[in-house]
């Protein structure tokens, strides 16, 4: 028993010696980087939004308004990366590139003389310290649900790591008020200013109502008790008005003036693989959508199920060598919202799709009539003709889980694929 014990503890120091080196060469890493192409962010007004779901269309939103209130910007999101008015699609199956790809980036934002930077913060690259001496001038919180248990482990280490982007303290602070870990992150402290948003009686940009419209959003936001703005924007669902707004209440900490703010919301048309119509004239609607977590697919359909006047059919499945948890959980949704389900493979890494794929069909078949409504096909692409096939006038197509993203990870090999690029192929065809 004693050599057991000790075995276990000379583990678990080993681990811990090694995170540590880990974390020692990555910020030395990051110094070395930083310094080679002259510390370029340094120079610059850094804007990072972090969260679980609404990351990129924040992010989109926000540089939408700095455009229209005559600020040059910068940004770099999980769809685009955008320097000085230059548009370029994120094509890196990831949100934060490399240390020295994002070094280079933020060196030409500086050249451009860019007024923000804008961008995604994901819990990884904080994690892996990819932005490491990176200052932020203004934090934002999206929501924080279940999404990369498999790499945090829980939901407390999952929060503590996006916790330590507001440790910086960085001068401006933006928080969503209705969300479940709102208290955790408001114990930490803003240098200048910090403003909430929500539906919640306490929010400082409080959302007093929200029309859903099928071909967009319109909402009533109240600043301070006393400033009214009238949101209106091209992206449907409830989601979409929070993420308006705290784009809309970050630019009002710092100054923009409020008609550029509406305008600005009002310009974003569309966010690549975000609640993206992917095929005009149809009697149906076909919509490409990122959405791979729990709490991003019921948003999705319930937003698609409040503006569609027949069915709402899903084309999905689940990532592989992630958080196996809430594939169950991800079933389950699927069955109580959608009107009849094609499950699917997405991205199966290094795992069995079809392993992936029971997994979520556990939690179709725990829920009433769930598995009646479901049709398994493991290609992707006739999975998405099926869809196709049965829509009728009225329905709503979403297929979920690839959004923007232009190639596939299929036994560890990249496979060039794209759902909007397929559905207008087949579309052709037909």
């Amino acid at each position: 028993m004693k050599q057991t014990a000790v075995k276990l503890v000379r583990r678990v120091v080993s681990k811990r010696a090694i995170s540590r080196l880990e974390d020692t060469y990555r910020k030395n890493r990051a110094r070395l980087l930083g310094m080679r192409y002259g510390h370029p962010a340094k120079h610059l007004r850094v804007i990072a939004v972090t969260g679980t779901n609404g990351k990129t269309t924040t992010v989109n939103y926000l540089n939408e308004i700095l455009k229209e209130a005559g600020y040059t910007t910068a940004m770099f999101s999980t769809s685009t990366i955008e320097v000085a008015g230059v548009l370029t699609p994120n094509d890196l199956n990831a949100t934060v590139a490399s240390t020295g790809r994002m070094q280079q980036f933020f060196r030409d934002a500086k050249r451009s003389q860019v007024n923000f930077v804008v961008m995604e913060f994901p819990s990884h690259a904080i994690h892996q310290h990819k932005l490491y001496g990176v200052p932020v001038d203004m934090a934002i919180m999206t929501n924080l649900t279940q999404d990369h248990l498999d790499y945090h482990g829980t939901m407390e280490a999952y929060a503590e790591v996006k916790g330590r982007l507001f440790a910086m303290e960085p001068q401006y602070v933006v928080l969503n008020r209705d969300d479940t870990w709102f208290e955790y992150f408001n114990q930490f402290p803003a240098a200048s200013q910090k403003i909430t948003y929500g539906k919640h009686e306490e929010a400082e940009a409080h959302i007093d109502s929200v029309t859903l419209y099928r071909k967009g959003t319109e909402a009533v936001v109240t600043v301070d008790h006393q400033t009214k703005l009238e949101l209106a924007t091209n992206l449907p669902g409830e989601f979409n008005a929070y993420n308006m707004t705290a784009a809309a209440a970050a630019a009002y900490l710092l100054g923009v003036e409020l008609d550029d703010i509406v305008e600005g919301i009002a310009n974003l048309e569309t966010v690549p693989g975000r609640f993206e119509r992917v095929a005009e004239g149809l009697p149906y609607d076909v919509i490409v959508d990122y959405a791979h977590t729990p709490d991003g697919l019921e948003k999705l359909l319930t937003a698609a199920k409040a503006i569609t006047k027949n069915r709402v059919i899903l084309v999905f499945g689940a990532c592989g060598d992630r958080d196996k948890s809430k594939r169950p959980l991800m079933g389950e949704i699927a069955a109580r919202l959608a009107d009849r389900i094609i499950l699917t493979d997405e991205e199966s890494y290094n795992e069995d799709p079809a392993q992936i794929r029971a997994m979520i069909y556990d939690g179709i078949e725990r829920t009433k009539g769930g598995a009646m409504k479901t049709t398994e096909i493991d290609d992707r692409r006739e999975a998405i003709s099926k869809a196709l096939g049965v829509a009728t006038k009225g329905d709503t197509i979403l297929i979920t889980g690839m959004g923007h993203e232009v190639y596939r990870i299929i036994g560890g090999k990249r496979v060039p694929w794209n759902d909007a690029a397929v559905v207008r192929e087949l579309l052709g065809k037909k």
